[in-house]
């Protein structure tokens, strides 16, 4: 039987290597080389963790805090390396969702839907 801690370097690998990821990481690339979006998807970036971090700690985001935010997401989705970037993004975790659904599919057999009775 094999190793499932060398499957999951095998899956790591494959990830890596995968048509999505060399996507991602060429769009990374290409904001990270320009210096204005580079800022701006940094400034996106802080944004993010910002509200997450509120709302993880149960904190509540002002009115203003929203509005600066839904500000900062139009402008980077102007931004043609950005908004490519994001996108990439998007195939990427559609990709591990996608893994994710595969890998935990023994558990969902195992326990099934609680709504159904078990057979």
């Amino acid at each position: 039987m094999a190793n499932i801690y060398d499957n999951a370097y095998d899956l790591e690998k494959a990830i890596r290597n995968s048509e999505e990821f060399q996507g991602l990481k060429e769009a990374y690339e290409a904001v990270m080389s320009e210096e204005s979006a580079k800022k701006m998807f940094e400034d996106f970036r802080q944004t993010q963790i910002t509200l997450q971090q509120k709302q993880m700690q149960g904190e509540e985001i002002s009115e203003e805090e929203v509005e600066q935010a839904r500000q900062v997401v139009e402008l980077v989705q102007q931004h043609p390396q950005i908004s490519t970037l994001m996108e990439q993004e998007q195939r990427l975790n559609t990709v591990i969702n996608d893994v994710s659904q595969i890998i935990t599919k023994p558990l969902e057999e195992l326990y099934g839907n609680p709504e159904e009775p078990q057979q």
